[in-house]
């Protein structure tokens, strides 16, 4: 059923700058997109199917821009280490078990119940380097009702002979295989091109993956000036490059005509930035992650000021939770550490913007989607904060702040997606 209509508490993004809320007002959907948020039910929507939620609060499903479905097994672990000794330590062992298909099921299973529980209804996914895993993940993410992009990882240097492709022809040959297995498969999960990073992928093989990108029109995601040992990397691997982000751009991996990831930027220069304005590249802000592994607190007011296209993102395993709730939250801490500790030039995020960047920005990554404005996509959960309980009457924009920082997926009673509801 595409053809319905929500009643209750609206809260939803105008801009990066302004939230709507709308007291137990309904919310119409056509064909799986919002038609319209109206204070009463105009009489021509009448026989549509209403879902009466009350006083519960209805806001836009949130976007993940960048999660590791493998490192959810070891969420919380390895936190007081820097990034490339936590990958060595616990990330490159456990995305090596992947090769066995029972327990990539197992694994794969608990990640994507949990994600259909929390309040992302998008989520762009790294997997691993193998395509029986990779594909089963997408087949459990189809089957959940969720949208996602999930990429078959790449690398083939700088990582244990365990995790490492056996050379680049293979690592083409079975991404051309994955892709071509997958790319027609499923409604709701595609492929996206994934070379780790840099690091991890000779020159040849980008420019491979550069070409199949090409070929199939496909996507493309990968890391970005998260930790200054990488950044120091790059600088031997591409002495060529004006930069990190120069280095994707050198091998055709940077956006600029097609959709493009990158997440972190913690560190991205004035120069790394206007290349990521100039060629439209998506950035995936992750604060816990960032904080976890002392990777820093990228300046994502400065990002939103210039111009910059930026989402939300848990990182897991670097981040420890699924909830873009908290995500959300640690957006808004990081950025008011930072403002105090290291840069007063870049204001902390308001709620405003935060709120933004988990609904509305990240959702910009798959089109009209993250708002209740018209034409939107229908993507919603509803949380009953019944249980946030307070002394005196809050407005609904206030219950809406309070519910990010002390809701949790108990609280989320139903969900819907591009129009479906899941539960």
């Amino acid at each position: 059923m595409r053809d319905y209509v929500l009643r209750g508490n609206l809260c939803y993004s105008a801009d990066m700058d302004h939230i709507e809320t709308r007291a137990h007002a309904y919310l119409v959907c056509l064909d799986g997109r919002c038609a319209g948020v109206f204070d009463q039910l105009p009489a021509r929507y009448a026989q549509l199917p209403l879902a009466d939620f009350g006083d519960r609060l209805i806001l836009p499903g949130m976007t993940d821009l960048h999660v590791h479905a493998p490192q959810f097994a070891f969420r919380g672990l390895g936190m007081d280490m820097e990034l490339l000794e936590w990958l060595n330590t616990y990330t490159f062992p456990e995305e090596s078990k992947y090769r066995e298909l029972d327990y990539a099921g197992r694994a794969y299973s608990s990640f994507v119940q949990h994600l259909r529980r929390s309040e992302t209804t998008r989520a762009v996914i790294f997997a691993t380097i193998h395509v029986p895993a990779t594909e089963l993940l997408m087949q459990k993410l189809e089957d959940a009702g969720l949208c996602s992009y999930v990429g078959k990882v790449n690398m083939n240097r700088n990582c244990p002979d365990y995790l490492r492709e056996d050379s680049t022809v293979q690592a083409v040959r079975d991404t051309r295989r994955w892709i071509e297995e997958t790319k027609d498969r499923f409604t709701r999960t595609r492929p996206i091109i994934t070379p780790r990073f840099i690091p991890s992928c000779t020159d040849d093989l980008m420019y491979a993956l550069r070409d199949l990108r090409e070929e199939y029109d496909l996507p493309v995601q990968s890391h970005l000036s998260e930790n200054y040992s990488e950044i120091a990397w790059i600088r031997e691997l591409c002495p060529r490059a004006k930069h990190y982000g120069d280095a994707y751009d050198q091998f055709g991996l940077f956006g600029g005509g097609y959709p493009c990831i990158m997440a972190h930027c913690v560190h991205s220069n004035e120069d790394e930035q206007a290349l990521i304005r100039q060629r439209g590249v998506f950035i995936a802000h992750s604060p816990e992650s960032n904080i976890n592994l002392a990777s820093g607190v990228a300046p994502v007011n400065q990002f939103l000021d210039n111009g910059l296209r930026v989402g939300l993102a848990t990182d897991i395993a670097g981040g420890s939770h699924e909830s873009m709730l908290r995500a959300t939250m640690h957006a808004i801490q990081a950025s008011k550490l930072r403002w105090r500790l290291y840069d007063q030039n870049v204001k902390p995020l308001s709620f405003e913007r935060a709120f933004y960047l988990a609904t509305m920005g990240g959702g910009a990554f798959f089109g009209k989607v993250g708002s209740f404005l018209d034409g939107f996509e229908l993507d919603a959960v509803v949380l009953d904060d019944g249980t946030l309980d307070h002394p005196q009457a809050l407005s609904v924009r206030a219950r809406l702040e309070r519910a990010v920082y002390l809701a949790d997926e108990r609280n989320i009673t139903a969900k819907f997606v591009a129009g479906e509801r899941l539960f």
